[in-house]
């Protein structure tokens, strides 16, 4: 079994999204491990997208993700990483296949709607920093 982070963003809670697409992670037969909703601040935005930090699109990303609460999930499912990342598709909405969230939720490259782990060390990293200290269930 694999754990991978992921986040509902903040465009995908304000358009009232979350039940669905936790249904969709829940019948993509992932197990949901942890749970909670949160508000970003830009310092944590900051830290939690630090990689980026100098990439151009760091600013806009960062004040995205505190824009608004977000819904942040532990996922468990064999090969859950890269299960995950076929789920929610290509990270441009006009690039994901049918079927994805991404293509079905998502509004712009920027905004949509959902976050994954991209490697194992990743998920482990990303999970610490929203669920440190807490035992998954």
């Amino acid at each position: 079994m694999e754990r991978t982070l992921a986040i509902i963003k903040p465009d995908a809670v304000e358009r009232r999204l979350a039940g669905r697409i936790i249904q969709r992670i829940e019948e993509a037969g992932f197990e949901i491990r942890a749970l909670r909703r949160i508000h970003l601040s830009t310092k944590q935005a900051e830290g939690f997208y630090a990689v980026h930090r100098a990439r151009p699109f760091f600013a806009s990303l960062t004040a995205f993700m505190a824009s608004g609460p977000a819904v942040v999930l532990v996922l468990e499912a064999p090969d859950a990483i890269k299960k995950w990342r076929t789920l929610m598709g290509a990270t441009d909405p006009a690039k994901a296949d049918a079927g994805t969230l991404r293509k079905e939720f998502a509004q712009s490259i920027e905004r949509n709607a959902t976050h994954g782990s991209d490697a194992p060390d990743t998920a482990a990293v990303e999970i610490s920093y929203f669920f440190a200290g807490i035992d998954l269930i």
